[in-house]
């Protein structure tokens, strides 16, 4: 069964900046208001909250669905991933598993504050990490449609810089039109958190309407093998590859691994990021989005000075670098005793973050052999979610041993030694293995 090479929207000497870029980037502007409002400044912060119960309490329930996605992301998005390449139905794939976002998203409006709703309200926030996933695998390999070699890293960091622009308007518009708005409007109403409710609505509308340019403006992917992949071959096919890469690339597969790891650990920083500042530090669910918008600028500063490192002294070393950072702002941010220390060492944190994500694309961009980027760009974002329980579960593991040993909510502080073990274990993995040769391609 041979693949074949996949075609571009876009010939090399065209410009990279077009309407399928715009397009495609649109969607991970919409994706924001999921990730921000709903995963984790807000709706988190608001199921964590002493409404629902006890704060440690309501943050351990939280972990373990989270844990729960995470393992049914690894064992069902590969396949979902590989079978939608296989059978050119990509960009269906994405718009199914939008609507599915839009409907689960939407359903929190029915969250009331009660600890009875515990339960359904951190299953939505499961659900909504389980199709994102689903959704974004699709959408990663859309990537090589709508780029060339030479343009690749440009097109990705322009979506990657549009959701972080779309997640600080999301959570300014939640800000000053539901939270502290500046205009007295039923959807303000904060009579059993109604206007927090309809955080969730909005979030659905907004991740709707920005994904609509992508549906109707790029096109559907062909078919990469000359057959259909049975649904009980797919794992086979799937760890037929990984054998492959063993065979002819260890230390991609390598790469593949520890990057697993360490962006697992820079995706619980901003998952727990919110719930954190209002458990510890007692931030407001204000204070918590002001914190969010100033978090997502100083990423989006972050990833582009990443960048212009990237091409002076390599991805590794930036990768490297960003880790030690994260494994000292985090040891600051456990050891802070007052909000103050937040605010310093919560935003050096959001400032490696952004080079760690956008080095370590890079990095793999610079080790795939010409035509298989379809392929190991998918195999990258599939292992990226295979371990995507480990961090939430180290998270939960971590309060699950302090509470018996500490005061009443003060437990929470020691999730994020959790996190800070998934970093360490990812940066000792990345160390043996080898930097990747710059290309010429500009």
């Amino acid at each position: 069964m041979g693949t074949k090479i996949e075609p571009t929207v876009i010939q090399p000497g065209d410009k990279w900046l077009n309407k399928h870029t715009w397009a495609w980037a649109s969607w991970d502007w919409g994706q924001a208001a999921i990730n921000a409002v709903m995963i984790t400044f807000v709706f988190t912060v608001y199921l964590t909250s002493e409404l629902f119960g006890d704060t440690d309490h309501s943050s351990l329930v939280l972990s373990q669905a989270l844990s729960l996605a995470g393992l049914l992301i690894a064992l069902l998005v590969p396949v979902t991933g590989l079978r939608a390449d296989a059978a050119g139905r990509r960009k269906l794939w994405i718009m199914v598993n939008t609507f599915l976002l839009v409907v689960v998203c939407a359903a929190g409006f029915f969250v009331y504050p009660d600890p009875r709703f515990l339960i359904f309200g951190v299953a939505i926030i499961a659900a909504l990490s389980l199709f994102s996933e689903f959704a974004g695998v699709n959408y990663n390999a859309v990537l090589n449609q709508i780029s060339t070699r030479a343009t690749v890293g440009k097109v990705s960091g322009f979506g990657w810089g549009m959701g972080y622009v779309g997640g600080i308007l999301a959570l300014a518009l939640v800000l000053f039109g539901f939270v502290q708005p500046l205009v007295d409007w039923p959807g303000a109403n904060t009579t059993d958190s109604l206007n927090l409710r309809w955080v969730a609505v909005f979030s659905a509308a907004w991740c709707l309407i920005f994904a609509l340019p992508l549906f109707f403006v790029i096109p559907e992917s062909p078919s990469t093998v000359s057959t259909k992949i049975p649904l009980s071959q797919s794992y086979k096919v799937l760890w037929g590859r990984i054998v492959g890469l063993w065979r002819e690339d260890r230390n991609l597969l390598f790469f593949l691994g520890s990057s697993a790891v360490f962006r697992d650990g820079l995706s619980a920083i901003f998952t727990f990021g919110g719930v954190i500042a209002a458990g510890t530090f007692g931030f407001t669910l204000t204070e918590v989005i002001i914190f969010a918008i100033v978090g997502n600028m100083v990423a989006a500063l972050g990833a582009v000075i990443g960048g212009r490192l990237d091409d002076v002294i390599g991805p590794k070393a930036v990768i490297t670098g960003s880790l030690i950072g994260l494994l000292l702002a985090g040891a600051g941010v456990f050891f802070s005793p007052g909000a103050s220390g937040f605010w310093i060492f919560g935003l050096l944190l959001t400032l490696f973050v952004g080079p760690a994500q956008s080095a370590s694309r890079s990095y793999l961009s610079r080790m795939i052999p010409p035509g298989r980027e379809g392929e190991l760009f998918g195999l990258y974002a599939t292992t990226g979610r295979a371990v995507s329980f480990l961090a939430p579960m180290l998270f939960g593991l971590a309060i699950a041993l302090a509470t018996p040993f500490v005061a009443s909510g003060e437990a929470q502080r020691y999730g994020i030694l959790g996190i800070l073990v998934v970093l360490l274990i990812g940066l000792f993995l990345l160390l043996p293995i080898q930097s990747p040769r710059k290309t010429s391609n500009a």
